[in-house]
């Protein structure tokens, strides 16, 4: 009778997932900050936390949209490889601090950077999430409009007959997103950290 090395196949798969999800997030940190990233694209269907202590924006834009992951992904499940997200797009933002971790079989992928008196600044940030919790202000906001008309962020906008909002300016406090992708046209993270820790943000 032969015997599976079990111990093997999940070291393995696990070392797999972890130098992806580290070649991945890297990639994304230096893309996004050159401003190079297409605001589409296949996402791997690995969500990652990020969390802040306050954003503030000028031009804010929510509406739905359906994220895509490549066909035979892994970590489609029962999705169909389909994920619907909320998209969440500011034209200019700066945070308070910025942690972002990934869960990497039992071990997490912790970026941070920034604080409140050297901030992280984006341009065009663009967050896909399906997730959001924070207690939000905002001025002149529209809530309802169709989501193919919103203009307060340059060239974002939804598809036709989508509910969609918009403000001219946002801060949240106490952020925490559960995220699928992130894109921005440039992104300036002073005091930039990565590292391999028990514990996420």
């Amino acid at each position: 009778m032969s015997v599976t090395p079990h111990g093997r196949t999940r070291w393995r798969r696990f070392t797999a997932m972890l130098l992806g999800g580290l070649a991945a997030t890297a990639g994304l940190v230096l893309l996004t900050g050159q401003g190079v990233l297409a605001a589409s694209f296949s996402i791997s269907g690995m969500p990652f936390t990020v969390t802040s202590p306050k954003l503030h924006g000028y031009g804010f834009e929510q509406y739905a949209e359906m994220d895509h992951m490549e066909p035979g992904s892994p970590n489609e499940g029962d999705t169909g490889g389909q994920v619907l997200v909320i998209v969440s797009a500011i034209r200019d933002a700066q945070l308070d601090g910025l942690c972002q971790s990934i869960a990497l079989g039992g071990i997490n992928l912790k970026i941070s950077a920034g604080s409140a008196s050297n901030k992280v600044t984006a341009d065009t940030l663009v967050v896909d999430s399906d997730l959001i919790t924070a207690n939000a202000d905002f001025n002149a906001i529209e809530i309802g409009r169709d989501s193919s008309t919103l203009d307060a962020v340059p060239g974002k906008k939804g598809a036709i007959g989508v509910f969609g909002q918009q403000a001219d300016e946002v801060t949240l406090t106490n952020l925490r997103q559960n995220n699928y992708a992130t894109t921005a046209a440039t992104f300036h993270l002073p005091n930039l950290r990565m590292s391999f820790t028990g514990d996420g943000c």
